[in-house]
């Protein structure tokens, strides 16, 4: 397993996506023993079954790309995602309620999914762009009190990814309580490094073939 492999969820989140090119997510996964991937809820199933027997986690998106959803349909959906053979859920908060500061609201959304989770690993987005440093800074105690296991920057559909201040920021507010995931925008070695200094403690990317190719590149592996 290359060092740098555990790092990454090797995502795959296009509207679009077709079975071939979910099969080639699952077996690049596989051969170079990334974290998980990141998959759309109609294909878990699939990615189910074709990771079966392996080490890759299969991750799933809930209230994804708004988070506009009620608390009861994101509990739904985290529940026939887990059904389907979902181990990792990356979720969305009420983004409204949490640009007007209704941050109770925010808790008990996230609350009700971690709760249909069970032992399955939580994710949480908090769209960083759209907030100032402080709203972020109460975001991540707000994911931190909630029993989920990671803060996340961004769901890579908004205005703009991951940022290194972002990352920073949530990293040294969550003080080991809660882990830090950076995506949106990743694509490269450089910025993977960056990103890991900064924090983060896992990497969402559609591009972890080629990071993995980069890396391997810088230490003459190639």
């Amino acid at each position: 397993m290359d060092p740098i492999a555990p790092y990454i969820d090797h995502t795959l989140l296009k509207a679009d996506a077709t079975t071939p090119q979910l099969s080639q997510l699952c077996e690049e996964a596989v051969e170079h023993g990334f974290a998980s991937v990141c998959v759309l809820p109609r294909q878990v199933a699939q990615a189910a079954r074709m990771l079966y027997g392996s080490e890759v986690a299969v991750g799933t998106v809930v209230g994804f790309p708004l988070g506009a959803e009620t608390s009861a349909v994101k509990s739904f959906q985290t529940l026939q995602a887990t059904s389907l053979g979902a181990t990792e859920i990356d979720m969305v908060i009420d983004l409204g309620a949490a640009r007007e500061l209704h941050f109770e609201r925010v808790l008990e959304d996230i609350c009700e999914v971690v709760s249909a989770a069970g032992d399955v690993i939580v994710k949480v987005i908090i769209e960083c762009c759209l907030f100032d440093d402080d709203s972020k800074r109460r975001l991540t105690e707000v994911v931190a009190a909630s029993g989920a296991h990671y803060v996340k920057t961004s769901t890579g559909f908004a205005e703009s990814g991951a940022t290194l201040a972002d990352v920073a920021l949530l990293s040294e507010t969550a003080a080991g309580a809660i882990k830090v995931k950076a995506a949106g925008g990743i694509r490269d070695w450089t910025t993977f490094q960056e990103m890991l200094a900064a924090g983060a403690d896992r990497i969402g990317t559609s591009a972890g073939v080629e990071i993995m190719r980069q890396w391997q590149a810088s230490v003459g592996l190639v």
